[in-house]
């Protein structure tokens, strides 16, 4: 490993450690998530104690921790599977926050914007798959691992040398969502839409 490689994964796990949630919620008059609704401080969560506007803020702000590190990456010349370690950092960070405790949220949008920067079209496919089982089933837990399994298959069809790489970041994802796993196994995961009332 270079030093320069060794420097974005350290830098990618820095950027993903400031958690967009907390610090928007807190400009904008909102209660800490990690403390109201599911206690995840993602862009779900924002949307159950806040606004739609809030929430997007914090989803596009996730996915840039995602994306920046690894475009950055990739535009230095770093090799495909050390951009996977660099994403997989970014996604470790916003989970960890070394800034916040190391009470994070999942992972899911900073996974979404580093696999971004490898194709708009793999990039459309996995938002299209999130978005589809969000509205079958209103599961935003469901929506996402259906998705982090799909997309190495969405890889190797757009981009076959980046499957490897996504691959890692998506168990990375479902390792992380074990507590949701059980919720939906046992009926109590709370739906896309349920207002902080109802889960606490």
């Amino acid at each position: 490993m270079t030093p320069l490689a060794l420097i974005m994964i350290i830098s990618a796990y820095l950027l993903g450690s400031v958690s967009s949630a907390v610090l928007i919620c807190k400009m904008t008059g909102l209660p800490d998530p990690r403390a109201v609704g599911s206690h995840n401080p993602g862009a779900t969560n924002v949307l159950r104690i806040g606004s739609k506007k809030t929430a997007a803020a914090v989803l596009l702000c996730d996915m840039l921790k995602g994306t920046i590190p690894v475009w950055s990456a990739y535009f230095l010349g770093i090799d495909a599977l050390l951009l996977g370690v660099i994403a997989i950092a970014a996604c470790l960070g916003h989970m960890y926050p070394l800034f916040f405790h190391f009470k994070g949220g999942k992972g899911v949008a900073t996974a979404l914007g580093a696999i971004a920067p490898i194709g708009l079209d793999l990039t459309a496919m996995i938002m299209a798959t999130w978005l589809v089982i969000a509205v079958l089933f209103r599961y935003s837990s469901l929506a996402a691992l259906v998705t982090v399994l799909l997309a190495p298959f969405y890889t190797w069809m757009v981009k076959p040398h980046y499957t490897l790489p996504v691959a890692m970041l998506c168990c990375l994802i479902v390792l992380r969502h074990h507590q949701n796993i059980k919720r939906l196994i046992s009926g109590t995961e709370p739906k896309v839409g349920a207002k902080h009332r109802d889960l606490d």
